[in-house]
């Protein structure tokens, strides 16, 4: 056990040394984890060699695994459903256009300039069409944007891009079986349960020292995460859509949501996010840059020319509509999943997954960067939602009032 608490010890100190960065530089800590995690694994790597790092070792891979869940449920429980039922044609819009516009730019990039084989051009374009919900839940909720409507439309984009890259990604190399249909069918059922259960059993045995609502979600999302897992699907997916169809009860749970962000910032998303910049292969890159340049080059230019179009149709004004198109520009989860997928199956070499992945990584990177600097939309941003009050006392009455707090 001692290299693995050595290897523990690392990580959380890398995720220190990130945080200070993004306090000192003025970037979100998401970011400078991941800048941390590309540098990390060059200079350890070549220094103490890459056992100590251990990116692939089983139990971080589950701790970041764990952080991406937990992750994109809170941002699936961050949507208003009064909000989204009137924005929801927005956000559709918004979605779609901003999967489209990559998924078929990337994929003639790859094919036509850089010669890449018909079902490893598809596959880049899947890669290449994500937006990380991840990123942009952490953006938003460091800015205090999540707690606004036009943050919470930005999120329901994400998330109607990313389930169109999950289904493309389904059709094009991973044919339907028995597990999908079992799969969806025990969805819908959750998905309809969930949001009469939980109340009703949050009520009856919650409110308790034993946090007994943390693990509830945590066997839903974990369970429904294994059989994303066994159908061929991703854990992230079932994992938005109960974060969605809880958010009218968890979602205004906000001593519960402090809890799970407590729980996620400071100990999982570190490992996901410092493991994905562990990813990149900095002398690969140099070796080879072309590849990694044209799919970033390619994903940004055609986000801007889909999404911004799309932003004026709905009449954002022009700094939220910059802001928008450069955040729905990011990648991360769902792109890197793609391009695993694709090496593991043999539809792209070990040469095309290192550009797509280090095209994904700095896809979350650089579009942030140039939003947080140029285009954030200070006016929206409130006090008290950047700093928030803290909770009454945990335990009686106190808890009980801070959960029916509006």
């Amino acid at each position: 056990m001692t290299h693995i608490w050595a290897q523990a010890a690392l990580w959380l100190g890398l995720a220190l040394i990130a945080t200070l960065l993004s306090i000192w530089l003025k970037v979100t800590t998401a970011l400078s984890e991941i800048i941390v995690g590309t540098i990390a694994q060059l200079i350890i790597g070549a220094a103490l060699g890459g056992v100590l790092l251990a990116g692939d070792a089983s139990w971080l891979k589950f701790l970041a695994g764990a952080g991406a869940i937990v992750l994109t449920f809170l941002a699936g429980a961050e949507l208003d459903p009064a909000v989204f039922r009137r924005k929801w044609k927005e956000a559709s819009a918004i979605g779609v256009v901003g999967f489209v516009a990559p998924f078929l730019g990337c994929a003639a990039l790859a094919r036509w300039l850089m010669g890449w084989s018909h079902d490893a051009s598809w596959l880049a374009g899947v890669a290449m069409s994500t937006t990380s919900v991840a990123v942009v839940y952490a953006v938003m909720l460091e800015f205090g944007l999540n707690a606004t409507e036009y943050g919470k439309v930005v999120l329901a984009a994400c998330f109607v891009n990313d389930l169109a890259t999950v289904l493309a990604l389904g059709f094009l190399f991973a044919p339907f079986s028995m597990k999908t249909l079992v799969f969806i069918a025990v969805s819908i059922v959750v998905f309809i349960v969930l949001p009469w259960v939980t109340p009703r059993f949050f009520r009856r045995f919650g409110n308790r020292p034993s946090e007994l609502e943390a693990k509830f979600l945590m066997l839903c999302l974990f369970g429904m995460g294994a059989l994303a897992a066994w159908a061929g699907s991703e854990a992230v997916l079932p994992a938005y859509l109960i974060g969605m169809v809880l958010a009218g009860t968890v979602g205004k749970d906000h001593v519960l949501l402090r809890r799970l962000r407590t729980l996620t910032f400071g100990l999982l998303t570190p490992f996901y996010f410092i493991r994905a910049g562990s990813l990149v292969s900095i002398p690969a890159l140099i070796a080879a840059p072309a590849a990694m340049l044209v799919m970033l080059i390619g994903k940004m230019v055609t986000k801007i020319i889909g999404v911004y179009p799309m932003t004026q149709v709905y009449r954002q004004p022009p700094r939220e509509a910059r802001y928008t198109t450069l955040l729905m520009s990011t990648g991360l989860t769902f792109g890197t999943i793609s391009a695993l997928f694709g090496l593991s199956h043999g539809v792209i070499n070990q040469a095309q997954y290192s550009a797509l992945v280090a095209a994904v990584v700095l896809s979350a990177v650089v579009p942030t960067l140039i939003a947080n600097a140029f285009f954030l939309p200070h006016h929206l941003l409130d006090k008290e939602s950047r700093q928030p009050k803290d909770p009454p006392p945990i335990g009686g009455e106190g808890e009980a009032l801070a959960r029916r707090a509006p």
